[in-house]
């Protein structure tokens, strides 16, 4: 229960709630938009917040510590970031460290039995995950991290009543075939003796057998009750059918009179490409030309080798070298080096996003993208600042630009993530789950910079998605990830 709090989440905000009580039975859904604060209000019941910590109260017997269990894109970056410290991978012979298993992080360690359970078989089966309990978390998509923290959520009810599960966006990077699946059995764990909090920004992905609603705006809790109560409210219609954020335009200086493909190498040429880790293979025989006048969108369920072909395109992965991999005419491995290869893309990825911690300003995030770097650690010229400046205004951020990027909200940081791909003027914008955290409102924002982005400049585009329908116009090429008999998966280009 949460009494009269009046908590500063930064210099000039402060979360204001009067009353708002999670009591045994009731699942609640807090609605609403980027940065009003449906983060800030999980920290506080949590007890993260120092400061409100004694406006907060819980139940006799209830321990946040040991009764709550979190899933969200932050304590997704807080397990990577707690198994890579434990990496031990170069002081072992075979020079790899498995890291945390799946089986290990799921099954708790008092109830080992649970594995070989009838009920636990059928969800591992459900989420796809029995063939990756012994596969380190590390060497997971993100996609399939998100379910193995819905796996072990549920499986912690199982041995436990009165537990709180929050659930930050649970549907958020997960395949659009596996949705329906984890939505059924999210629901079948709502029961009288659990309570639940979900925080949401959009309505369509609200989950069945939600029992309560509370919507937020501006850091306070503007309405609150059970859900048939709520739905009538003005404040929902609103939510329901949200206003487009007005589209700024794109920086003058980054304009590009008449795009021109006629004379121009393809960006990408791939022949027959593989790729496997240990045993495991991921790519087989991956052949794909993306010509100069092409924007293609790239599609496939979690773990089918997305990221992995990213990776092989834009410098991350050392697998290109010895194969048929040409970037504008040049085949990898020329003696060219990594930065070479990085100054022609502008990426936005959950990997970049999880590598911000704390101790940035946004506007210094968004000027590292003139040196693919992780933070700034040069000087920058005036012009550079400049431009930066103009994308922080086509996002309506200008205000944000002295504000710290861990203390904005999730979808905030990804539209700065955004600017600074694009800084540079990149030759190809490489967009993986570009609107993931992002609310209804923003996501037609950014589908629209996107298309503005394809008509008006010399960017070619490579978007990645799992939300049927959620594309930019200006897709004019589409790859499909098809699996082999061997495991591994194949490309095909419609």
């Amino acid at each position: 229960m949460i009494h009269n709090a009046r908590v500063p989440i930064n210099r000039r905000r402060m979360l204001t709630i009067a009353d708002f009580a999670i009591r045994q039975g009731e699942h609640w859904c807090v609605l609403g938009g980027n940065g009003v604060g449906k983060t800030s209000l999980a920290k506080l019941v949590q007890g993260e917040l120092v400061r409100g910590r004694q406006h907060v109260s819980y139940a006799a017997g209830f321990d946040p510590a040991r009764d709550l269990d979190s899933i969200s894109f932050e304590e997704q970056q807080r397990l990577w970031a707690l198994d890579d410290r434990h990496d031990i991978s170069e002081f072992s012979a075979e020079a790899k460290d498995q890291g945390t298993t799946v089986e290990r992080f799921i099954i708790p360690a008092a109830h080992p039995e649970l594995l070989h359970q009838k009920e636990v078989q059928e969800t591992l089966n459900a989420l796809d995950l029995s063939n990756l309990l012994k596969r380190g978390i590390r060497y997971l998509s993100s996609g399939q991290v998100r379910k193995v923290m819905i796996a072990r959520a549920l499986l912690q009810r199982r041995v436990a009543c009165n537990r709180l599960l929050l659930l930050d966006d649970p549907l958020e990077a997960i395949d659009q075939r596996a949705q329906s699946v984890v939505r059924s059995c999210l629901q079948q764990s709502f029961d009288s003796n659990n309570a639940t909090l979900l925080l949401s920004r959009r309505v369509s992905e609200m989950l069945p057998g939600i029992t309560h609603l509370a919507i937020m705006e501006d850091l306070t809790i503007i309405e609150q009750g059970p859900i048939e109560q709520i739905c009538d409210t003005d404040a929902f219609l609103c939510l329901a059918s949200p206003q487009v954020p007005e589209n700024h335009g794109i920086p003058r200086g980054q304009l590009t009179e008449g795009r021109d493909a006629t004379n121009r190498l393809p960006p990408i040429r791939l022949h027959k490409v593989s790729a496997s880790y240990g045993d495991q293979p991921v790519l087989e025989d991956v052949t794909w030309l993306m010509d100069a006048h092409h924007h293609t969108l790239i599609e496939g369920p979690n773990g089918c080798g997305k990221s992995t072909l990213l990776s092989l395109i834009d410098g991350e992965n050392h697998k290109a070298y010895g194969q048929e991999v040409y970037l504008f005419g040049v085949r990898r491995g020329s003696g060219e080096s990594v930065w070479d290869i990085k100054s022609h893309f502008g990426v936005v990825s959950n990997e970049i996003h999880n590598r911000y911690v704390k101790g940035w300003r946004v506007l210094d995030v968004v000027v590292s993208g003139f040196y693919d770097s992780v933070g700034l650690y040069d000087d920058s010229g005036a012009s550079q600042v400049e431009v930066a400046r103009g994308w922080l205004t086509c996002f309506a951020m200008e205000h944000l630009a002295r504000e710290f990027f861990h203390e904005i909200s999730f979808g905030q940081q990804r539209l700065i993530l955004l600017a600074r791909a694009m800084v540079k003027q990149p030759d190809v914008l490489i967009l993986d789950e570009p609107c993931v955290g992002l609310d209804d409102s923003y996501r037609r924002l950014v589908l629209g910079f996107i298309d503005s982005i394809a008509d008006s400049t010399s960017t070619q585009i490579i978007y990645v998605s799992h939300t049927r329908g959620e594309e930019p116009r200006c897709i004019n090429q589409r790859l499909s990830f098809e699996p082999t008999p061997s495991g591994g998966y194949s490309l095909l280009a419609r």
